[in-house]
């Protein structure tokens, strides 16, 4: 794994968490499924605290967690295209999301507390994180694995 592709991961999934917050954002102006606040839902699981850390919170999973494990992974995703990886990538991290996340939540399995829309609201918001995700980190030309093995022979 290069250092360089995992940094390039992060500022990808920077710009990926930038696109799903204006996302949320437009969603909640719309007042479409307003239960479904993924920042003040993180606040309540690090113990209460302001929707400001549950922000910050969001944007660091979204960067250093699923960027850098995006980079890690990028080579063993099927497909070639950067932004159908991250397609796949993104739903994987929306089933962890649903079968992790949202019961420690209260929101029990998928979310369907917070009703049956949560789960293809978040899947949605999660397809489009993860294309956004591949799209980017590709457009930054990561090294090649096979470049990389060769290079440690």
């Amino acid at each position: 794994m290069n250092g360089s592709n995992v940094l390039k991961g992060m500022v990808a999934g920077f710009v990926a968490t930038i696109v799903l917050s204006a996302l949320m954002v437009m969603k909640s102006m719309m007042g479409l499924m307003p239960q479904l606040d993924v920042i003040t839902m993180l606040a309540k699981m690090m113990g209460g605290l302001s929707p400001a850390v549950g922000g910050i919170a969001h944007f660091m999973i979204g960067s250093i967690v699923w960027g850098g494990l995006f980079a890690w992974l990028n080579p063993h995703l099927p497909g070639q295209a950067h932004w159908l990886k991250g397609i796949i990538f993104g739903t994987g991290a929306w089933l962890l999301m649903m079968i992790a996340v949202m019961p420690m939540a209260g929101a029990g399995l998928f979310g369907t507390n917070l009703g049956m829309m949560a789960p293809v609201m978040t899947l949605i918001l999660h397809v489009i994180f993860g294309a956004v995700l591949g799209g980017v980190y590709g457009a930054e030309r990561p090294e090649s694995a096979n470049l990389l093995q060769s290079a440690h022979r």
